[in-house]
């Protein structure tokens, strides 16, 4: 059985590690290169950076970043943010990301998708989902959340699957900052319709949270971040407390 993996995730505006709730409320976290190490140091699986004005902005996830990043952590990581190219794609892999992640430009150019797995194999290529519940029915948003469609989740998730995404990195948007635990409903679906790994994000606020992530939402990866920044939760009791509950996880 492959192991459950924990993943801070760093998101980035302006040079710095911010976090907020419901996607607005932003407050600094930290040096976002300091922090990869610190995490790296105490047990992540994984890293994500996320560059949340780069979309809105219409700018580039900043490569220098990525090449302090990779020199410093022996864990992989995944960047994202204003990624919308082949081109934008070879650089940050070029620089030292092990993956990249992609939400609105996928949305925008679902061929992108196809283009990306096809030119870098489908294991570096995270597809990332913002929803929120609209009238019971759970909608796609573009732009770090801002802009809504009429897309169905749950149709969306099946599509990037079939072009060729690697991951699934899925946010409830109700649930980002509220520290009330993951949306397990849909996260279980969306485990049950697809073969890739699924990411859970958006919720957590304690370790039980992220329990019921892997037992309930049958997730393959939980993904956070105030609650490891401002040390609310540390990571090696986090394992320890899933070890515990009989989820496979590295320690």
């Amino acid at each position: 059985m492959l192991t459950k993996r924990i993943i801070p995730c760093l998101d980035i505006k302006d040079g710095r590690t911010v976090k907020g709730v419901n996607f607005v409320s932003l407050r600094d976290a930290g040096d976002p290169v300091e922090l990869a190490e610190i995490y790296s140091k105490s047990g992540a699986d994984e890293l994500v950076f996320l560059d949340i004005s780069a979309t809105e902005e219409k700018r580039k996830t900043l490569a220098e970043l990525v090449r302090k990043v990779a020199a410093t952590v022996n864990i992989p990581f995944t960047v994202g943010g204003g990624i919308s190219s082949v081109e934008d794609v070879d650089v940050l892999l070029q620089n030292g990301a092990d993956k990249v992640s992609i939400n609105s430009a996928a949305v925008k150019n679902p061929e992108l998708i196809n283009e990306l797995a096809a030119k870098f194999g489908r294991q570096c290529i995270v597809v990332a989902i913002d929803a929120r519940q609209v009238q019971g029915k759970w909608l796609v948003h573009l732009v770090g959340g801002k802009v809504p469609t009429e897309i169905d989740l749950f149709d969306w998730v099946k599509e990037v699957e079939e072009r060729g995404a690697g991951e699934i990195l899925f946010t409830s948007m109700d649930h980002d900052g509220t520290k009330a635990g993951f949306a397990n409903e849909a996260l279980a679906k969306i485990s049950d319709m697809v073969s890739i790994p699924v990411i859970a994000s958006g919720g957590a606020g304690d370790k039980e949270h992220f329990c019921d992530a892997f037992t309930k939402g049958k997730a393959d990866a939980a993904l956070a971040a105030s609650v490891f920044h401002f040390k609310e939760i540390e990571i090696r009791d986090l394992k320890q407390k899933m070890k515990e509950k009989g989820i496979e996880v590295r320690m």
